[in-house]
């Protein structure tokens, strides 16, 4: 009964996690996984593309049914374990993932007239429906408050915040008259967990609303309301029933209610952590401090620096926000991210299904290994889902250039892999163009876990060693990070990462030939970049075929 744990609880794309930490020593003692059931793995599709709802309902029930599973895993494993011995909870989830909610703090789609509209739900981070409207916030934006495009790379998104709220104003006006307000997931789980869902009693984290929602304290918040009215008169009105404040992790937005605890079994009012972004607290799971730049590899990814608050920091183009204790309060946190990584894999071997069943990610991952730097001829583009770092542009697209009729199914996973790896470097690049050093890299996640064979990739590639977070459920230790801060186990942040978290034994090294030919590989990269995701572009793209054959010679002989 001396040793105390904490909940760190993990909202993905397609199911909810819940890990069981110990905080004297980061032990993950026990863990659920408990997938979305409404949905297709818990996404709402429709016949737009663009769109990707869910239902709240979801994650409530993920909630109970993890944490419950987890303590009985924990008791089975734990001699003399008792649920008693928890003291606190975080949560991580997707973001922008918001939801309209009435005037009681409760989402729209729990009302009947509304169970079943998809604009009632949850608007995943991957639904890029606003399209439009993000191009028309950064044309305003532009014109009216440039400080605030500063602040997020240049250009608003569509995968956030108000591109959503104004889009379902014009496509679903019935929904966005009922909605009271709109609030995160980040958000709405902790408010749920305590009771505090009501607008006059709602913590807002200021990890989502600064990166998706241009909070900003030096300007009072979220964006004005002559902004906003410039946008929609509407929009205006809603900024009026949003938060004035916003929290980090280090904040307790309240203690669990008697009814969760009842629901979960856990003990009431045990304190439960401001929420944030899985990618956000993924760096804090991994270890993230200046110089460090943690990658959180799955389905997308994000990259995490973080730079002292209160040393100068320039406003660099192309990133997904700069805000202030995003990440690790008294620093500023930096995320960039590709908008696809494993889904480029997934759609690849599950879209395409080459080799049929003989073609999965096993089997197209060891034929790519056995193939040289530049073997295969080929060269891609990482943008099948947009581009999210450093063109912010959704409307892109992936290209494959190089097939011949020779072309293999291994030899385009690899270029796939490849064509990762160098919008991963054009990060990093970034970063560093603008006094952001990278003096390593932490990888983490599914793919980081499990595939060496990319973790070398990204090693030759990049020219830097990869690291690899011990934890491979990172963004949930992450939360019970926060959930140890909030329960007075450590001071702060960083002193519970010096107890709780590490890094594998094994680094990925760069193999030196395979950086060279890669440098090459990338200059060409960079050129396809350019010439289809900027307008400033100026030259041809007629010798990159020839260039690619040329390489293939060189690596074949």
């Amino acid at each position: 009964m001396n040793a105390k744990y904490t909940i760190g609880l993990d909202y993905g794309t397609n199911s909810v996690r819940s890990l069981l930490v110990n905080v004297a020593n980061g032990e993950e003692v026990a863990s659920a996984v408990w997938v979305y059931e409404h949905g297709e793995q818990g996404v709402i599709l429709g016949r737009d593309p663009n769109l990707a709802r869910q239902h709240p309902a979801d994650y409530l029930k993920g909630a109970e049914v993890t944490i419950k599973r987890a303590l009985s895993a924990a008791k089975k494993k734990v001699r003399g374990f008792e649920p008693e011995q928890v003291i606190g909870i975080g949560v991580d989830t997707t973001g922008s993932t918001p939801l309209p909610v009435d005037a009681k703090g409760q989402p729209l789609t729990f009302q009947k007239r509304f169970d079943k509209d998809p604009a009632a739900m949850a608007w995943l981070w991957k639904d890029h429906t606003g399209v439009a409207e993000a191009e028309e916030i950064t044309a305003l934006a532009a014109k009216m408050r440039p400080q605030y495009l500063a602040k997020c790379g240049g250009t608003y998104s569509s995968e956030w915040f108000f591109s959503k709220i104004l889009h379902c104003k014009r496509t679903s006006p019935k929904v966005f008259k009922a909605a009271h307000s709109w609030v995160e997931l980040a958000d709405f789980v902790p408010a749920a967990l305590t009771g505090t869902e009501s607008p006059d009693k709602l913590t807002v984290g200021v990890c989502a609303a600064g990166h998706k929602a241009m909070f900003n304290a030096e300007w009072g918040g979220y964006p004005d309301a002559k902004f906003l009215g410039k946008l929609d008169p509407a929009l205006a009105d809603l900024r009026s029933r949003l938060q004035t404040r916003a929290a980090t992790i280090e904040t307790a937005v309240g203690g669990l209610t008697a009814a969760w605890a009842k629901r979960t079994g856990l003990p009431a009012d045990i304190p439960v952590a401001t929420g944030a972004f899985d990618a956000h607290l993924g760096g804090v799971g991994s270890g993230i401090a200046p110089g460090a730049l943690v990658k959180i590899i799955g389905t997308s990814t994000c990259d995490m620096m973080v730079a002292p608050a209160d040393e100068e920091l320039a406003d660099i183009p192309g990133l997904c926000g700069i805000v202030n204790g995003s990440i690790l309060p008294g620093f500023y946190g930096l995320e960039a991210g590709q908008s696809a990584v494993g889904d480029i894999f997934n759609w690849f071997v599950n879209y395409l299904q080459p080799g049929g069943k003989a073609g999965t990610h096993e089997a197209l991952t060891a034929g790519a290994a056995k193939l040289k730097p530049g073997e295969s001829g080929l060269l891609a583009l990482d943008w099948n889902n947009g581009n999210r770092t450093i063109l912010v542009d959704q409307r892109l697209t992936g290209l494959l250039l190089g097939q011949t009729l020779y072309t293999t199914p291994a030899e385009i996973y690899r270029a796939l892999i490849e064509a990762t790896a160098f919008g991963a470097l054009t990060i990093i690049n970034r970063f560093e163009e603008y006094g952001v050093k990278v003096k390593q890299v932490v990888n983490c996640g599914g793919i980081a876990e499990k595939n060496p064979v990319v973790m070398q990739i990204y090693a030759d590639v990049t020219g830097r060693p990869m690291k690899v977070s011990r934890s491979a459920q990172t963004c949930a230790l992450g939360s019970a990070i926060a959930g140890a801060v909030v329960a007075g186990a450590y001071p702060n942040v960083p002193a519970a990462q010096k107890k709780m978290t590490g890094l594998k034994p094994r680094v990925f090294k760069p193999n030196a030939k395979a950086h060279k030919v890669y440098r090459e590989l990338y200059t060409l990269y960079r050129t396809l970049h350019d010439a289809f995701g900027t307008k400033q572009w100026q030259g041809g793209l007629h010798g990159v075929m020839k260039k690619l054959l040329e390489i293939r010679t060189r690596a074949r002989s």
